[in-house]
């Protein structure tokens, strides 16, 4: 066995070459190696993937932290790794930067109704619409973590009435907050604007359905940058045919990418994103990667944990 630790890399080669050249700069006697290169399983003491090979986490005694390669754990079978092993998920900034700049690029086409102005160009149509104002216009977010509070935060800068809504209670200047399922109607019910950032675990996948479109007000929209699993497609589609809701903006899916004969594809009330929202950059998340690593040698709370009781 050797006495440089070692991180195992599932995922993508390039980000696993980066990795194999920056981290052994940043973290003294450590080595990448990227799956399925293992070598000696004894030598490797941390794992970063997006997806588990089945079975891999048996074959590595020495493990001492899992991570995930993105902002949540729900594409791991998180029931394949033992309790006792520290679950990490990835918090470095610029996951935060590029789902700020997302969810603030939809808010505003759908407030300046550009999937109608869209539209309207393909049908060769001019047909201005009367402007609403930022003030006049409510828009909420769906889960207040991270990513969520980050959002309200950016949106608050152009003046929207803000709400947000959470698993548990929140405090925000100028947002109005509300928690827990009892409390989902009220917080639905004046929406112009609803932005889905939940983590996916059973209680939420499938939220985004009929009876949440139904309690929105008629000409809502709603942007969903969470999970493709919190969507039930043909309620969205029969919400938006029946013109209860006005538009819809998706960056995610289920399955992804959508079969060729999806009707989101050519749907002239929804925008359709290929899952760009938010990604790790491999430089940054080396760092911190590396910051995981030195708190872990030096006895110290873990950045990322997951709380496996809640799912994120």
């Amino acid at each position: 066995m050797s006495s440089v630790e070692t991180l195992l890399h599932v995922g993508d080669a390039a980000r696993g070459k980066l990795w194999a050249e920056q981290l052994p700069t940043l973290v003294p006697d450590l080595s990448v190696r990227q799956w399925p290169d293992i070598g000696d399983p004894a030598d490797i003491r941390y794992l970063a993937a997006w997806t588990l090979p089945p079975g891999l986490i048996d074959t590595l005694p020495g493990l001492r932290f899992a991570m995930s390669i993105g902002a949540g754990v729900d594409q791991l079978d998180v029931a394949t790794i033992p309790p006792n092993l520290p679950l990490l998920r990835m918090t470095e900034g610029t996951l935060v930067d590029g789902m700020v700049e997302y969810v603030t690029m939809a808010v505003l086409m759908l407030h300046r109704d550009m999937p109608h102005y869209l539209a309207e160009q393909r049908a060769g149509l001019w047909s201005p619409r009367r402007h609403v104002a930022a003030a006049d216009r409510h828009v909420g977010v769906m889960g207040m973590g991270m990513l969520g509070g980050a959002v309200l935060e950016r949106l608050a800068g152009f003046g929207f009435a803000l709400s947000g809504w959470s698993r548990s209670p929140k405090d925000m200047p100028g947002v109005h907050c509300h928690a827990g399922m009892a409390a989902l109607p009220a917080f639905l019910a004046g929406l112009d604007i609803l932005i889905c950032l939940l983590p996916l675990t059973p209680e939420t996948r499938g939220l985004l359905a009929a009876p949440v479109f139904r309690t929105l007000p008629a000409g809502a929209a709603l942007i969903n940058a969470g999970r493709g699993g919190h969507l039930i497609a043909s309620d969205l589609l029969a919400a938006l045919d029946s013109g209860h809701l006005s538009a819809a903006i998706l960056d995610v899916t289920d399955p992804e990418p959508l079969p060729a004969d999806h009707p989101f594809w050519h749907h002239r009330r929804v925008l359709l994103t290929p899952h760009v929202a938010s990604r790790t950059d491999p430089a940054s998340a080396a760092r911190f990667v590396a910051e995981a690593i030195f708190s872990d040698r030096a006895g110290l709370p873990l950045p990322g944990r997951v709380d496996r009781s809640a799912g994120y």
